[in-house]
């Protein structure tokens, strides 16, 4: 065995394992299971023209040297972006541990409580810090957040404004330049129109629906926003606020004040700032639009026995039930990032904040009062952190670049300078030096930090917050240690056993790839630093668009999409402005097959096209002769469709080029979902296909890990007459010639994380890419094959093969009793992680083990496959007291004194042998979903408050 190569530690089966793996599958070789399962007029006809692998050593030189080009200044920059401090003990315990990265979104509750509780304690910090009822588990940037609050506000309209189309959007100008940017993209699609102005000036028009503020100001000045909101209520207009959260320890909560909405991002709660992210921003309402709010909420329950349990609220929300109807597009949160900022304040308490907050104000003032002294004139009458500064801006620009240290110039006699928690007495009398420096005057040396307030009183921060005693219990290393670890024992991650979700192609995110997000060369740029000191960002991400286009087929790729949601709107914007540039205002429709992952049509609906829906045939596959009619029909106003390839239901439909070119004959173009890219790349890829753009997951094929459900990155590539479309940022250039505006926050979205996949494709080499997507389309079929006759698979290609996943039919278990909700749940009995059930069938089992999956862990998921089968067999429906309709299990339910189950202990907790070696106690029963949707509690409250509900 060759240990340089990266591909022999990254896929699972050993060749042995792999000739035995075809034996069963009954074909000679690989090649020959690929010819069986791909098309082969949609084949490759050469390899990948990528740079040769590189070993993980090699890789780990290569980057290191890399992020010496990377200048570490010290930065004021601000916008919404902070230095900060990671404490040691959340970098070690959460951002490098694998029991805490590789989980997967919570959906099977009784395996994430760790994760659920975590969130829940994200939930309750942001409430109590924004004075508002109910918060979600994240968002994927501030920016993205506040669009989704107009979004919101404009849903909940009174009836009287709906009937008046009343849609005007009033925006401070105060806002930060990229939310600005993002507010338009998202704005227009759906008949909102925004007003920009000065809310001192703002004549609360009933042509208002909502309005937005920024608190503090993008330069650093406090507004009134008490008076505000009070007149806004007053005319029926409601209001979101865009706040900074370690603000807020000094800043009365906007929600005192009468808002309705509150976003902003916890980046500055110890979350690197990694280029612009990932981070997780918060989204805060009041609990009368808890039907409306986007993304996740985490809520309180009780289990089968009674026991308090949390799992994800209102989940018929979620995009694959509402589809065109949903609230929103956003299925990707950013929970590892939310995890460590809520620990982050779990670890620091209120005391612990009050002291960072007031530290950081502390200095902002005491370097405003030097600057004075030294006749700069400091513009801000109220401030928390930021000081706006009349000077020569290059003068100063300047001499603080050559001192190493950057401000924010928003004009040429202006200089803003945000303090943040790491800055020093030290830095705070460099920051005045500079500015002596360039007045010619001997600097103004501070001494000791003025405590003056400069937060107007009646902003001045009252109400308590963090009380709860989570926050308030483990501020040594040691406790918050040894909680995160409680946490991370009731979580079933990849570090334990194979998580085979459909659609969601969970494979190894390798250690090589994850180290070098710890090094403070990559996580301390700020997005917005000029472009001379990110060298080694630029090179890596312009490299691995580089890469993504040539895996992919085509033109051009833009990194910025954040989550695989957020790519599918870009790229239909991108569409969207691709006609309007050739006069076709009027290509509104979008064609989407009934199999569509749900956030095709939420996405489609958010571009402001109109969604038809296409049948598909028995089979599963797109009934393209529907196609052809739908498109013609609608050929004069044709937009595009929306394809996923290989198609949902696991199959290569050979049909596939004849409908992109139905598609492109009427006028059209063709998005092609990318959720399944792993069983394309090095055989096949969506230009030759003749898509027009896709969106990729990072998170998904490249080997970034979920997160417990985000981080998430979605780019999308696309063909030549697309590029010029491609997103721009207001601040740091991007995108083409003709760009759109902002799709996210930050220039390149999550650059930090994108490091993972540049090093997966580098470690790899097209060989060991296309080597990867064989042996998952390998795998798959191996478990097909063992599964057979057992569990019918429901869709296969024209010669009975799988692609990289499968569909397996449990409806017919219905007959005894059995639904495929039981089988999920019993499946953690036997140590594993259910997968993704009920999509996109309803009553299925969706299988994807991956390339990383060796040849005895997909036995032993076919052997506690075929177990519960038997199980299933000994069940009938008068029967609901059975092993599957009582699963999971739990250790207090197994050790208890009384035991009055018609099967064994045994039997309940130890099904097969294996399961002693490494057992997995899920640490609730089933939990009520029903009941915590009743009675919805999202924040760590006694259990007292809700168990008598």
């Amino acid at each position: 065995m060759n240990t340089t190569a990266f591909a022999q530690r990254h896929i699972g089966p050993r060749e042995e394992d792999q000739n035995r793996m075809l034996q069963t599958i009954g074909v000679d070789s690989l090649d020959q299971l690929i010819y069986e399962t791909v098309p082969d007029d949609i084949r490759l006809k050469k390899d990948l023209n990528l740079d040769e692998a590189m070993s993980e050593q090699e890789y780990l030189t290569h980057i290191h040297e890399l992020s010496k080009r990377n200048k570490t200044y010290k930065t004021y920059i601000g916008l919404g972006y902070h230095p900060t401090i990671l404490p040691a003990v959340i970098q070690r315990n959460i951002l490098e541990n694998p029991g805490w990265y590789t989980a997967y979104t919570p959906y099977q509750a009784e395996i994430a409580q760790g994760r659920l509780e975590a969130l829940l304690n994200f939930q309750t910090m942001v409430t109590d810090l924004t004075g508002m009822e109910l918060a979600n588990a994240s968002l994927l940037d501030e920016s993205t957040a506040a669009a989704e609050a107009m979004g919101l506000l404009f849903a909940v309209r009174s009836r009287d404004q709906k009937k008046a189309n009343v849609n005007k959007f009033f925006v401070s100008e105060h806002i930060l330049p990229q939310t600005l940017s993002l507010l338009e993209t998202r704005s227009n699609p759906i008949g909102i129109e925004l007003v920009v102005g000065n809310e001192d000036t703002f004549d609360f028009s009933s042509e208002f629906y909502g309005a937005l503020l920024q608190y503090p100001g993008k330069d650093g000045q406090i507004t009134d926003i008490k008076t505000f909101i009070a007149k806004a209520n007053d005319n029926d207009i409601k209001v979101a606020v865009a706040a900074d959260i370690l603000s807020l320890v000094k800043l009365e909560a906007p929600g005192k004040f009468g808002a309705d909405v509150v976003v902003g991002t916890t980046q500055r709660f110890g979350v690197p700032m990694g280029y612009g992210g990932p981070h997780a921003a918060f989204f805060a309402t009041k609990e009368m639009y808890k039907r409306d709010i986007p993304g996740r909420i985490i809520g309180v329950t009780k289990d089968m026995n009674g026991n308090r349990a949390l799992r994800m609220a209102l989940q018929t929300r979620e995009q694959h039930i509402k589809r065109d109807k949903a609230t929103s597009n956003i299925c990707t949160a950013q929970v590892l990032l939310a995890v460590m900022a809520g620990m982050y304040a779990v670890y620091h308490g209120p005391k612990g904040l009050e002291f960072i907050a007031n530290r950081v104000h502390n200095t902002a003032v005491s370097v405003a009062n030097a600057l004075d002294k030294l006749g700069f004139n400091q513009l801000n009458t109220a401030y928390f952190d930021t000081i706006k500064v009349k000077a020569n801006a290059n003068n100063i620009k300047v001499a603080a670049e050559k001192a190493g240290v950057n401000f924010y110039y928003p004009d040429a006699d202006t200089v803003t300078i945000s303090i943040n928690e790491t800055t020093t007495l030290k830095d705070a009398n460099q920051i005045v030096s500079i500015f002596a420096s360039v007045a010619s005057k001997e600097t103004i040396k501070i001494e000791a930090l003025s405590e003056t307030n400069m937060v107007m009183e009646s902003l001045q921060r009252s109400s308590e917050f963090l009380t709860h005693d989570i926050f308030n219990s483990h501020h040594s290393e040691t406790e918050l240690m040894r909680y995160i670890k409680k946490l991370e024992r009731k979580d079933l991650s990849l570090n334990h056993s194979m998580i085979s979700l459909g659609s969601c192609t969970m494979k190894l995110n390798a250690a090589a790839e994850m180290l070098p997000l710890s090094s403070p060369n990559w996580g301390t740029i700020h997005p917005f630093v000029p472009a001379d000191q990110a060298e080694g960002y630029l090179t890596v991400l312009k490299e691995l668009e580089d890469q993504l286009t040539e895996i992919t087929g085509f033109a051009a790729t833009s990194l910025q999409p954040n989550s695989g949601a957020q790519g599918e709107f870009a790229g239909l914007m991108v569409i969207k402005a691709y006609h309007e540039s050739r006069g076709d205002h009027h290509r509104n429709i979008c064609l989407i097959p009934s199999s569509a992952h749900g956030t095709n049509p939420a996405s489609a609906v958010m571009a402001g096209m109109k969604v038809v829906v296409t049948k598909s045939t028995e089979k599963g596959n797109i009934d393209v002769e529907d196609l052809r009619e739908k498109a013609e029909l609608h050929k004069d106003n044709l937009s595009c469709i929306m394809v996923t390839y290989p198609s949902t239901h696991g199959v290569y439909e050979s049909a596939i080029k004849e409908i992109t070119k139905i598609i492109h004959d009427n006028g059209g173009q063709v998005y092609m979902d990318g959720a399944n890219m792993n069983a394309q790349v090095g055989l096949t890829n969506p230009g030759n296909i003749g898509a027009d753009v896709c969106h990729l997951n990072l998170h998904k094929t490249f080997a970034i890990p979920h997160g417990g459900g985000g981080p998430g990155v979605g780019p999308i590539c696309v063909a030549k007459q697309l590029a010029p479309f491609l997103p721009s940022n207001p601040i740091i250039k991007t995108g083409g010639t003709n760009a759109i505006s902002a799709i996210s926050g930050a220039p390149f979205g999550s650059s930090l994380v994108c490091l993972i996949s540049y090093g997966y494709i580098k470690m790899l080499g097209a060989k060991g890419l296309t080597e990867a997507t064989k042996i998952a389309i390998l795998n798959a079929n191996y478990i097909k094959q063992r599964l057979q006759g057992q569990f019918d698979t429901l869709y296969s290609g024209e010669r009975g093969r799988a692609a990289h996943e499968m569909i397996v039919d449990c409806r017919a278990f219905k007959e005894n009793g059995i639904e495929v909700s039981d089988i999920a749940k019993r499946l953690m009995d036997y140590g594993f992680h259910a997968p993704t059930v009920s999509f996109p069938v309803a009553g299925t089992l969706m299988i994807e083990p991956t390339e990383s999956e060796s040849k005895a862990e997909m036995d032993r998921f076919c052997d506690a496959m075929i177990s519960i089968r038997k199980e299933i067999e000994a069940t009938s429906k008068d029967d609901t007291n059975n092993v599957l309709k009582n699963a999971p299990h739990t250790l207090d339910m197994v050790t208890a004194d009384e035991w009055l189950m018609p099967y064994t202990r045994e039997q309940a907790a130890f099904p097969l042998e294996y399961v002693r070696d490494n057992k997995f106690w899920p640490t609730v029963r089933r939990v009520d979903d029903a009941y915590g949707d009743r009675n919805l509690i999202c924040t760590c409250a006694p259990i007292e408050d809700y168990m008598d509900a």
